[in-house]
């Protein structure tokens, strides 16, 4: 059957002898090289919307080439007749004379000849040459060209349909054709709507008479059907596709008149009707059987989806070719099982099979003529829907030949269940060869089975739909389940879960998890680790899904459930090492935001749930919860246990450590022999499933601190002796324990510990044995504290060091457990006071002044402060103290520090350090000490309250700590004003009323008590070369007034000493010295040699005489006398002279001098102006 129409036919007339000549062959050649037209826009008055055809195929025939037109009873195509005729005149433009004589008349006779056809346009061209133009244009021409002439006389209706075209031989101009193209398309679009509208017109006329006897659905569809044909020549594929769709319409509702009278039977199927290519429009006459009203419906509903799909593909969509051609085979298929007894045996699958692989086929070859790129994974998607449709017959054929099992998946294909015992049907009516051999031999037909799904698999894959992917790669390994191959099949099932579960396909995931244990199960392998990951996947499923959604087999699922939960724990007790599993969500623990104590025994007890969402119950062996802590510590709860039932079960889990704060619940673990389920509870950035929200939110897990736990504090040792090996204290606390034994080590960053140097402090208790690892201890009493004293490296570098302690002990009422504790402890390797000292050197004699302060907030008492030299046996050496001995106890605060002065006499310099010694203690440790001791008044009185000792005295101190308004009382009186605070607990609530009364009286004792510090700082005695004093004496009498202006006489003495220097009690060593006398010029002036050099002795004076002049009245002190030592010529240090120290103290320095106003008389003589 020929196709439609491919483009427009115009037509082209002129004198025999023009159209003979090499110029019209030129202009023709000339006039094809414009075409096809492109970019035409089509406003139809009978449509809403604008068409743009982006390219139009024009053909150029002699008009004398085309037939008459006669009437035809069968409707054709629009397009078979010219839309457009042109007639083309060659005279010269101001030949007028030829033009009436002869175009004129030829002309007349073409027009009369095409105007008499139905739906064409005509036009005239009038060729002119270019060098003719000109002349013919000339502005005086009173006579008009030709083309004026032939506007006149043929131009009807206002419509211009004469046009000009200047030809210039050999060269193509754009612009010069501009004008003949815009009234080539416009005469094209013009015929083509006025041949569709009358071509509508008598398709509505014959829709009308439907009802009327003689009216015939196959004559109307002929109709009708030549307008899409028109539609699909002028490229207009959208609307060809309207009308077939219209004629579906149409269509069915002659089927629901159940009015087939036009048609054949529904099928009458050749011997090839099964195989032949579906979108093939050439396998059959159909236009003859249509109008011969012998096409079966089969035939017809072909043929209508061929050219619906034609149209699809020319207009590039060829996904939606994919999808109709499924929809249709489908649809129809289910149609013909309704006659499937009246067909060949596998007439149906056979046809579908062969339709859709010719199908894509098609598709392919279209493809290759369309640029897709986006729409390529929707076009893969399409064509493997249909692949998988022709892999669903190959199903219903090798259950039918008993190729395979008639069970999902391969039965799912099926749309009638296959009766049991059925024989197999007879292959002889089917036509496609490659069918029919798979058929008669099973490898074959396995072969052309996985074939066929591999290129379903791979489009689907390519189209980004791995779902539809996976769910035949498990369609394969049913397969390779059903031939025996069984390593195959479970390698395949093992695999696919993994993919299906990041997309939370539930359902498909426990079907393949299912079929995999039952694949292992049927191949006796073992039930290694990757049988138990199956299973435990498999679990998982149901869970997540609450078993509703699962492909179980027909047992009861709890059953199958407990089997399965029976043979887990047959297998997992086999394995030689633990196996870990993360957070599996069959089971879920979760803890209690508080801890609470063993009152008996170090530890604390924590309060889990735990959730069983199997429906039976688990055994186990252990269950196991993690706490983090600062630093990195890690404390964990276990509790043993041998079930957990479904459901919700409470257990309660011990740590034997004392540990106490906030802490992070880090994870858990739920042992099955060696199977170890493990949760992790910190935050992550990931959402998980709904029953695992909990780890959305960090959950902390607060302790209580068990003040009768065994602990370890570190302290500074009793006495720092700065310049000394540095030393650390340790303070061990048993508690409520008798420990058996106990070893520990220290460690700090940039420290190292000397454990061979230990010194037990504390009385009674087994000296300890030290390696250079840890430091152990045995057989220690309960409620004791022992005392360590531990050398270490230096640390004067560091403001503080953070020392971590890792102690394992045993207590004699739990021998069997081991208690690892890891604590971290700061200390201040800093002095909480800070020593400023100034020297005053007064001849033989040096005085030193201590400014001590706190360098913290806190508050340092200071018992005393003592400068003791290098040796009691020091010759020649005296310290005296310039303070009283009964001064008592000084407190330092940030605001106050404290002074100390005391007097050194030696007989000469002194070479060795001096030590200043100062007892300290920090206020909160004398309170807490004072609490202490008022506790065990208290405890004496009532022996009852001995148990609560330790927590007595943490809560006195803890209402200290609150308001600090007793601080001043205490220091000035000694008694000790607790605050209010919230009630106590019951068993504290008596005994600390009693206690703070015992405080309120509590006064400071005449010899203090408790614990000291010592401070043990050397001191340098400096080195000074000269001492010079400097003095001023008036050479008057004492009681002699003194008046302003008056001349005073002094002498500058100055006495220099090398008592302090490096040349002491040297009598023959001298220093050049130099004197200057400060300038007071608002007080005084002075006259004389008030600056000069003299030479200096040990024990010498140098004496010169100044005088003085007061310039005023008043009291005012003598000027200052500067002295200084001039560079020494024989010494050179650092490659100058060196300069000896020098100190100068003024002994007038004190003293003041009263000036008195000069008496006598004075006369003043005043204007008293003029009269």
């Amino acid at each position: 059957m020929a196709g439609p129409k491919k483009s427009v036919i115009v037509s082209y007339s002129s004198t025999k002898s023009f159209l003979s000549s090499s110029s019209w062959t030129q202009i023709l050649q000339t006039l094809n090289s414009h075409l096809p037209l492109r970019n035409i826009h089509w406003k139809s008055a009978s449509r809403p919307s604008i068409r743009t055809i982006h390219e139009l195929d024009v053909t150029l025939v002699n008009l004398d080439t085309i037939r008459d037109e006669h009437t035809s009873q069968i409707p054709t195509t629009l397009l078979e007749r010219p839309l457009l005729n042109i007639y083309v005149i060659t005279c010269e433009n101001n030949d007028l004379e030829a033009y009436r004589a002869t175009v004129k008349k030829q002309i007349k006779e073409w027009h009369a000849t095409v105007s008499a056809r139905k739906n064409q346009e005509w036009l005239i061209l009038h060729v002119v040459r270019a060098d003719t133009r000109v002349q013919s244009g000339a502005f005086f021409t009173l006579k008009g060209s030709v083309l004026d002439k032939v506007r006149a006389d043929f131009n009807t209706e206002k419509r211009e349909r004469c046009v000009q075209l200047v030809w210039s031989g050999g060269t193509n101009n754009p612009a010069a054709w501009a004008e003949f193209l815009n009234k080539l398309r416009d005469g094209v679009l013009s015929a083509f709507e006025s041949a569709v509208i009358q071509r509508e017109e008598e398709v509505r006329r014959s829709e009308g008479q439907r009802q009327m006897p003689g009216w015939n659905f196959c004559t109307f569809f002929i109709l009708k059907e030549s307008l899409a044909t028109s539609f699909e020549g002028m490229t207009l594929y959208d609307d060809a596709l309207v009308v077939y769709e219209e004629l579906e319409i149409s269509f069915y509702q002659v089927l629901k008149e159940k009015n087939l009278s036009w048609f054949g039977t529904l099928i009458s199927p050749s011997p090839t009707d099964d195989s032949a290519p579906l979108l093939s429009i050439s396998k059959k006459e159909y236009r003859e059987l249509i109008l011969a009203n012998n096409i079966s419906v089969f035939d017809f509903r072909i043929y209508v989806l061929s050219r619906q799909c034609e149209l699809l593909a020319k207009g590039g969509r060829l996904t939606e070719v994919c999808t109709k051609v499924g929809v249709f085979l489908s649809a129809f298929g289910r149609r013909l099982r309704e006659i499937e007894s009246e067909i060949p045996p596998f007439f149906i699958e056979s046809w579908i099979y062969s339709s859709a692989l010719s199908a894509v086929d098609q598709c392919d070859t279209w493809g290759s003529k369309v640029d897709l790129d986006a729409k390529r994974p929707a076009f893969n998607s399409g064509k493997a829907e249909l692949l998988e449709l022709a892999r669903n017959q190959l199903d219903m054929l090798g259950i039918d030949k008993q190729f395979l099992p008639c069970k999902p998946p391969f039965s799912s294909a099926l749309i009638v269940s296959k009766p049991e015992n059925s024989q197999p049907k007879s292959i002889e009516s089917i036509s496609n060869p490659r069918l029919t051999t798979a058929l008669k031999d099973q490898d074959t037909f396995y072969d052309l089975y996985i074939l066929t799904t591999n290129r379903a698999i791979d489009l689907y894959a390519k189209s980004g739909r791995r779902k539809f992917a996976l769910k035949l790669h498990g369609s394969l390994a049913a397969l390779d389940l059903h031939r025996g191959r069984l390593d195959a099949a479970l390698t395949t099932y093992n695999s696919l879960p993994a993919h299906y579960a990041p997309h939370s396909w539930t359902s498909l995931e426990s079907a393949m998890l299912s079929k995999a244990l039952d694949t292992h199960e049927t191949a006796g392998k073992p039930k290694d680790r990757e049988w138990i990951h199956v299973l435990l996947a498999f679990f998982k499923t149901y869970v997540e899904s609450g078993g509703s959604e699962l492909l179980l087999p027909d047992k009861s699922k709890v059953a199958y459930i407990s089997q399965l939960m029976k043979t887990l724990e047959t297998a997992v007790s086999d394995l030689d090492s633990d196996l870990f599993h993360p957070d599996h969500p069959a089971l879920r623990v979760q803890t209690s935001s508080v801890a609470f104590l063993d009152e008996n025994r170090d530890g604390s007890y924590l309060q889990v749930t735990v959730h069983n969402y199997l429906p039976c119950p688990v055994s186990i062996g252990e269950i196991s919860v993690f706490l983090l802590g600062r630093d990195s510590e890690r404390f964990q709860f276990t509790s043993a246990s041998e079930s957990l039932a479904s459901g919700t079960t409470k257990l309660k889990l011990f740590c034997p450590i004392p540990c106490y704060g906030s802490f992070l619940l880090d994870s858990s673990e739920i042992r099955m022999k060696r199977l170890i389920l493990q949760w992790s509870h910190r935050r992550t950035g990931h959402n998980k499933s709904p029953r695992s929200a909990a780890k959305d939110n960090n959950v902390l897990v607060r302790i209580p601190q068990d003040l009768l736990a065994f602990d370890v504090r570190l302290r500074q040792p009793p006495l720092v002796a700065l310049g000394a090996p540095p030393s650390l204290l340790v303070v061990i606390s048993t508690g409520r324990n008798e420990v058996s034994t106990a070893s520990f080590n220290l460690s700090a960053p940039s420290v190292t510990f000397e454990y061979e140097g230990v010194t037990l402090s504390t009385k009674g208790i087994t000296p300890p044995d030290s390696t250079p690892d840890c430091i152990s201890l045995r057989d220690l009493p309960g409620d004791k504290e022992i005392e360590l004293l531990i050398p270490h490296s230096d640390v004067s570098s560091f403001h503080s060091i953070k020392v971590t302690i890792n102690v394992d002990y045993i207590t004699a009422s739990e021998p069997s457990i081991t208690r690892s504790l890891r604590l971290t402890r700061v200390i201040n390797t800093t002095l909480p006071v800070s020593v400023n000292v100034e020297d005053f050197f007064r001849g033989d004699r040096l005085f030193s002044k201590f400014i001590v302060s706190t360098l913290s907030h806190q508050h340092v008492r200071i018992s005393n402060a003592r400068l003791e030299p290098p040796d009691a046996e020091s010759s020649g050496l005296s310290i005296l103290a310039c303070s009283s001995s009964k001064r008592g106890i000084i407190t330092i605060t940030p605001a106050q520090p404290a002074q100390f002065l005391f007097q050194i006499n030696s007989d000469g310099p002194v070479r060795e350090a001096l030590s200043l010694n100062i007892t300290y203690r920090m206020l909160r440790e004398e309170v807490e000490f004072v609490v202490q001791e008022a506790v065990d008044r208290a405890i004496v009185e009532s022996p009852s309250w001995k148990l609560h000792r330790i927590p007595l005295v943490s809560k006195l101190i803890q209402m200290l700590e609150t308001d600090a308004s007793w601080v001043e009382i205490y220091g000035i009186s000694g008694e000790l004003h607790i605050p209010k605070s919230p009630s106590s607990d019951g068993a504290l609530r008596e005994p600390v009323e009693v206690v703070k009364k015992m405080l309120q009286v509590h006064r400071h004792p005449d010899v203090p008590l408790g614990p000291w510090h010592d401070i043990k700082i050397p001191v340098d005695v400096p080195i000074m070369n000269i001492v010079a004093a400097a003095c001023l004496s008036i050479s008057v009498l004492r009681d002699t007034a003194l008046y302003a202006g008056q001349p005073i006489p002094v002498t500058l003495t100055v006495h220099s000493s090398f008592h302090w220097g490096t040349s002491a009690n040297d009598k023959e060593r001298q220093y050049v010295m130099q004197y200057d006398v400060e300038e007071m010029v608002k007080e005084w002036l002075v006259s004389g040699k008030k600056r000069g050099t003299f030479v200096a002795t040990d024990d010498g004076t140098f004496t010169v005489p100044l005088t003085l002049v007061a310039l005023h009245h008043g009291e005012f002190t003598l000027p200052k006398v500067i002295i200084n030592a001039l560079p020494l010529t024989d010494v050179v240090t650092m490659g100058s002279m060196a300069i000896p120290n020098t100190e100068t103290y003024q002994v007038h320095g004190a003293e003041k001098v009263l000036i008195s106003p000069r008496g006598g008389r004075s006369t003043f003589v005043l204007g008293m102006g003029s009269t």
